[in-house]
């Protein structure tokens, strides 16, 4: 039957007719042809016989760009012939290079795997009419070959490499030297699907993009970056943030496209039923469908509810969605392009350009959360050319029911901007680490020139993360292999979940997410089977599932707190002020509860015991001003239940306006903060380090408070539900929340100008101002000064006092600090320290190993005192007279000296040594590094210098009774471990040689 049928007899049907929203048929539209084909004979010889007789305007305009060798970014809707475009400019490549070189860079394995047979069979075609050219080779490399076949590609590469971003930062730039020939003649690069490089992942992607270029300039190439993109707001200025590079824009269609008819249905029989009555009526029809959802659990339910009830089409229907494994995912896509699947119920996985055939209905169980995606999934049907459908199905959704009463605007709203963040420092840093890895950083090259780089650069040297040369001009990283520590689409590491007692693999989640999803009694849904979670290990990163059937669904509970750490910005809002800046938000997943699959109804609340997660990001907030809150008071208003409800309405709403959904960000409600002493909503980016969402929210303050108030008010429902005030996501079970007084709230906010007390204050600047930083340091530093009293001892003391209270700085102000430090101690006169070492009697062989140290015995104990300038000498006999001594010292210093020296003398004394103060170097040099160094590697590099003997020698002379040159030999260990010492004190470094044999800096705080 034919799809207007299906259209009709839907309007006609009593059930869901009435719950017809809106209805608009967009007209076909027919092509615009290019005058020239742009392109040399040969390959307009091929282009024809693949059934292209001419190409569109666009295409030509694109392909004349790239070949002149402009960046380009081509934003297009789907079907419009964006891969023809950056394949050709390929083919004349290699028609006039044979070893020139293409990378294709997609975000899904499958679109590579799809877009591999098209490319070759132009190449073989070109090979065919052009003699003595090729054969031509294409080839996908990605995690699913075998390690002999990308063997195999990588010690000869094909002319055109299909990739995803994952083996780009792992595989070819981790090991670039290995890609040396393909690299070298490196021409093209293209980037499909540009336009979910965004938030997390779009940020990490810019700096692979810059390590990419910086590996091409190490090989001398310099390739034409070009993207493929749907249609967004911004596609140049996201294509030149990803790379840093000048890119020109082709975003007017010459393509064709056939009748649509999109409907919007209110939902009122609930999304999910209501979407499986019209997949029903479609297979039925035998319309191919494809179904979208908004989560992984959801699309699982739908896929399972409707096959139950479709009878014998019921093997017809599938579930798809990321976490299935690869082999699962290929078998639907193919069984859904030969059309042996009819329906498919999919999450976002399927709304990219895999070939799944032509299909004819698209359903959206729910608003994708852009306008971008909204067309981008209503492109996935009718890509013949023919009639097609989008049915939009309203969910419990602010924006849902935001389109629902004002439909016209989906069809005027332009789509979004892509917001990244390549400023985000924690992102930044890892790719730094990595880009060390790569290639040694030089000072005054490019990628150490970007905005940003010199404060976060600063602090991977004082972590060792990075490992400065001797002279300071290089950095080397300091693990060999970093890049698997780095997740491109997530915050952190994935986490695998296995069946419970097996090693199958069910899937993987993010480990921020897994909190809140597969937490132990957490309900997990993989191909329609539910699970229960009954292992969770944060710190193994592992998920164990038991197969169970159960009548409920499970949800997260937590509480939150933020913190100001800087305000950057502010604006008025009206009657109030919005804030941006840095916050630090502590998040805590307290329990779960269980809920109702049919009805919801919550069947008990049960506690988790987790840590806290605390990072810092980037965030707005509404003050509440006074007066408003005395007005809320003194109605009998619910203060605290309006501004929780005036919350989560915001961050509903928040899409809106820019390119995520409401799970990218976080939000807290707060009656009284303590930092700008009245009530305030917070909304932030969900990542560490900040994505850009918030600064977005931040430039369209006005239109937020409009919407948000616009889709409180318009919503028919008494008391605050789903489509306005309720969020799926609040960690408190949407308790308090009360729509009328948020309401009230946003009211009173729209009236007049900020007066009184309530007047714009100027930003905090005790952070990000040189004046401010050395103002609040100085401040610190006389503080710590006056404070002192006769309690306090020597510059010990004083060094303890500023340390404990250090952690209130950070960035600039710790450098700063450290300096302000070591002008008390010098000015300070009266610190007095000991440099300790021994050796024993009987080795650890001797006495059953390394942990019976404290039955080794004392041939002598040696300490170097900083007052008298004398190495003091002790025997076993004098180990009380020792203990009295080290007592006076403000510090002790040694060299393993926590591990050994003190076990040794604990079996000589009771005498509790873990009470003195003191600094092992080899402990201090572990925590930078994550592995030990000798005292003579170190003193070797550092000093000059080195041991005049070892242990055993002196166990022997022990033996030989030979009491002198042992005291010698120790004599010695104290006096290089006392110039190491000295040295990192006075440099805040020491010297080392790495497994690579470079002198590297070993950044230490004594």
């Amino acid at each position: 039957m034919s799809l207007a049928e299906y259209i009709e007899s839907l309007k006609k049907y009593k059930v869901l007719g009435p719950d017809i929203v809106y209805h608009r048929t967009l007209p076909a539209r027919g092509a615009c042809y290019a005058r020239e084909s742009g392109v040399t004979n040969p390959v307009k010889a091929v282009i024809k016989r693949a059934g292209i007789p001419r190409l569109y305007a666009h295409q030509e305009r694109a392909v004349a760009l790239i070949k002149k060798g402009i960046h380009t970014v081509v934003a297009t809707p789907t079907a419009s012939g964006k891969s023809l475009i950056y394949n050709l400019p390929v083919l004349e490549s290699l028609l006039e290079n044979k070893d020139s070189r293409a990378l294709y860079l997609f975000p899904l394995k499958a679109l590579a795997r799809d877009q591999l047979g098209t490319l070759q069979k132009l190449f073989d075609d070109i090979a065919m009419d052009v003699l003595g050219k090729g054969p031509f080779t294409a080839a996908v490399y990605d995690g699913d070959l075998s390690s002999h076949a990308r063997t195999r590609i990588r010690n000869a590469p094909p002319h055109a490499l299909l990739t995803n971003p994952e083996m780009l930062h792992l595989a070819m730039l981790a090991h670039h030297r290995l890609w040396e020939p393909f690299f070298k003649n490196l021409k093209f690069v293209v980037v499909d699907e540009v336009h979910t490089y965004r938030g997390v992942m779009g940020s990490h992607m810019a700096w692979v993009f810059r390590r990419l270029r910086r590996i091409c300039r190490h090989y001398g190439s310099d390739p034409v970056f070009v993207f493929s993109s749907a249609t967004i707001d911004n596609p140049r200025e996201l294509a030149a943030d990803l790379t840093g590079l000048c890119v020109e824009l082709i975003n007017e269609s010459g393509a064709p496209c056939g009748e649509k008819e999109i409907l919007l249905m209110g939902g009122m029989a609930g999304a999910a039923q209501t979407a499986i009555q019209l997949m029903h009526a479609a297979i039925h029809r035998n319309l191919r469908t494809i179904v979208y959802t908004q989560s992984r659990k959801i699309t699982e339910l739908i896929a399972m509810w409707a096959s139950q009830r479709a009878g014998a089409l019921a093997s017809r229907i599938s579930a798809y969605r990321a976490g299935f494994l690869p082999g699962e995912r290929r078998d639907i896509e193919d069984k859904l392009a030969s059309g042996e699947l009819l329906a498919v119920v999919s999450t976002s996985a399927l709304e990219l350009g895999i070939d799944i055939g032509n299909l004819d209905l698209c359903i959206l169980v729910g608003y994708p959360g852009t306008i971008m995606s909204t067309w981008q999934r209503a492109g996935r049907v009718g890509r013949d050319g023919g009639e097609s459908a989008m049915i939009f199905v309203a969910h419990e959704d602010a924006l849902d029911h935001y389109f629902m009463n004002n439909p016209k605007d989906l069809f005027d709203m332009p789509p979004e901007k892509a917001v990244i963040n390549p400023l985000n420092p924690v992102i930044m840093a890892r790719h730094l680490e990595c880009a060390a890895a790569d290639l040694a950083l030089v000072a005054g090259e490019d990628i150490l020139q970007e905005s940003g780089v010199a404060p976060v650069l600063d602090r991977l040297e004082r972590d060792a993360t990075l490992l400065k040369s001797a002279e300071g001009s290089t950095w080397f990283s300091a693990r060999k292999s970093p890049h698997r520590r780095v997740s491109l689409r997530g915050t952190g590491t994935t986490v695998p979940i296995f069946l419970s007692g097996t090693r199958t693999l069910l899937g993987h989640v993010d480990k921020l997410r897994a909190f809140y999803e597969t937490h132990e009694g957490a309900v997990y849904i993989h191909h329609g089977n539910t699970h229960v979670v009954n292992r969770f290990d944060p710190e193994k990163c592992i998920v164990e599932v038991t197969p169970q059937v159960v009548g409920y669904y499970t949800r997260a509970r937590s509480v939150k707190s933020t913190e100001i750490l800087e305000e950057t910005s502010h604006r008025a809002l009206g009657n109030t002020r919005m804030g941006f800046g840095t916050l630090r938000v502590t998040d805590h997943v307290t329990g779960y509860e269980r809920k109702a699959v049919g009805t919801g109804k919550s069947l008990g609340i049960i506690p988790l015991d987790f840590p806290p997660n605390t990072f810092e990001t980037q965030g707005v907030w509404i003050e509440i001003p006074d007066e408003i809150k005395a007005f809320m008071e003194s109605n009998r208003y619910h203060f605290m239940g309006g501004i929780h409800a005036m919350e989560h309405a915001a961050i509903g709403i928040l899409p809106l306006l820019v390119m995520t959904d409401r799970n990218d960000l976080g939000g807290i409600s707060i009656p009284f903060h303590p930092q700008i002493s009245r009530g305030a909503v917070f909304i932030y980016d969900g990542t560490p380090g900040g994505i850009g969402l918030s600064r977005q929210a931040f430039h369209h303050g006005d239109l937020l408070l409009k919407r948000t108030l616009d889709v409180i008010a318009s919503c028919k429902c008494d008391n605050g539900c789903p489509a306005c005030v309720h969020s799926p996501k609040c960690g408190s079970g949407n308790r308090p929340i009360d729509k009328t007084a948020a309401l009230k709230i946003l009211e009173q906010m729209q009236k007049g100008a900020l007066k009184g007390k309530n007047r714009l204050s100027p930003p905090n600047k005790t952070r990000g101002s040189a004046s401010g930083v050395m103002e609040r340091v100085g401040n610190f530093i006389s503080s710590v000064r006056k404070s002192r009293t006769n309690e306090l001892h020597g510059d010990f003391e004083l060094q303890k006092t500023v340390v404990r209270q250090s952690d209130k700085f950070t960035g600039e102000e710790r450098g700063l600090f450290a300096e302000e430090e070591k002008k008390i101690l010098k000015t300070e006169g009266h610190f007095r320290y000991g440099v300790l070492d021994l050796e024993t009697r009987r080795s650890a062989k001797e006495v059953g190993g390394w942990h019976r140290a404290r039955d080794m015995g004392v041939s002598c104990v040696v300490v170097y005192d900083s007052h008298t300038d004398i190495f003091k000498e002790y025997l076993q006999e004098d180990i009380p007279a020792l203990v009295k001594d080290l007592a006076a010292y403000d510090l002790v210093v040694g060299f393993n000296i926590i591990r050994f020296d003190y076990q040794v003398l604990s079996g000589l004394s009771h005498f509790d040594f873990s009470t003195l103060p003191t600094l092992d170097l080899l402990k201090k040099v572990h925590e930078k590094l994550g592995y030990r160094l000798s005292l003579d590697r170190l003193a070797k590099e550092t000093l000059g210098a080195q041991k005049s003997a070892d242990g055993l020698l002196a166990l022997k002379w022990w033996k030989e009774g030979k009491i002198r040159k042992i005291i010698d030999y120790c004599i010695q260990d104290v006096l290089v471990t006392r110039d190491l010492y000295r040295f990192g004190r006075d440099n805040d470094h020491l010297l080392f040689r790495n497994k690579a044999g470079h002198q590297v800096r070993l950044p230490v705080k004594w």
